[in-house]
């Protein structure tokens, strides 16, 4: 395809080069939350910062490590993921936000993603509908076990992406609150954990290319907590799933390159 960059040697969005990212790439959505990740590398150094994607490249434990914010939702999701494949990386994970859905998914917690639900459009522009969002095994293996190390409160299981955020948080103004209701509840009832924007985009698109992808996020708070009178604090705070994945690259290194 074109490259429409005008550094030819440079993925038009993201504006890296191949070589200037490692295998592992961390992936947040918001360009803000790269410094806070990338104090736990060794060594890093931004490499780039064009539209919503800022790349910043270090070390762990002595390997090449790079994190990349993707912007908000599957679109920009894709992108990032796309051009990064091309620049050498093989192993993703996700880390960002979601909103409890069970009960049990408490503000703070950390929900690592088996699977996503497709609600997302961008996904469907790769594979039909039926194909499932899968995470990488090794990847969620890794992340389970970095927050059991961590000590952290964790749930790994299905979540669910979507395009709008306000058809979540306010599916009754919309003219298709029909749809949106019914399915909310069926995912509830299916034992959904979480809502977010990224995760289902993120697999699907990792499964077309064959590389590893994960996803850990925290939950900010929990509406259906909310909509029962439950305690349901709004926590800011991503460092658990932060270090969750930090540890987890760890982990992944120990065990497959090292």
């Amino acid at each position: 395809m074109i490259n429409y960059s005008i550094d030819q040697e440079r993925q038009y969005h993201i504006q890296v080069a191949p070589g200037e990212v490692g295998r592992y790439v961390i992936l947040p959505g918001d360009p803000k939350r790269c410094a806070l990740i990338a104090k736990y590398f060794d060594n890093p150094v931004q490499i780039a910062d064009n539209r919503e994607y800022v790349t910043i490249t270090g070390t762990l434990d002595g390997k090449k490590v790079s994190v990349t914010s993707t912007g908000i939702g599957g679109p920009s999701a894709a992108i990032a993921i796309e051009e990064l494949v091309r620049c050498g990386a093989d192993t993703f994970i996700r880390v960002g936000t979601c909103g409890g859905m069970q009960e049990d998914v408490l503000s703070g917690d950390i929900v690592i993603a088996s699977g996503a639900i497709r609600m997302d459009g961008t996904g469907r522009e790769y594979a039909p509908i039926e194909y499932p969002a899968v995470s990488d095994f090794e990847v969620t293996s890794a992340l389970g076990q970095a927050a059991e190390e961590l000590n952290m409160r964790f749930h790994i299981g299905v979540t669910q992406s979507k395009d709008s955020f306000y058809g979540q948080h306010s599916p009754e103004t919309m003219p298709v609150s029909y749809e949106l209701e019914n399915k909310w509840n069926a995912w509830l009832r299916m034992g959904c954990l979480a809502s977010e924007m990224e995760s289902a985009t993120l697999f699907i698109v990792g499964s077309f290319h064959r590389v590893r992808v994960g996803s850990v996020c925290m939950v900010m708070a929990n509406q259906e907590r909310a909509r029962k009178n439950l305690p349901n604090p709004i926590v800011h705070d991503t460092d658990a799933a932060i270090r969750t994945a930090i540890q987890a690259i760890r982990i992944l290194i120990s065990k497959y390159d090292s």
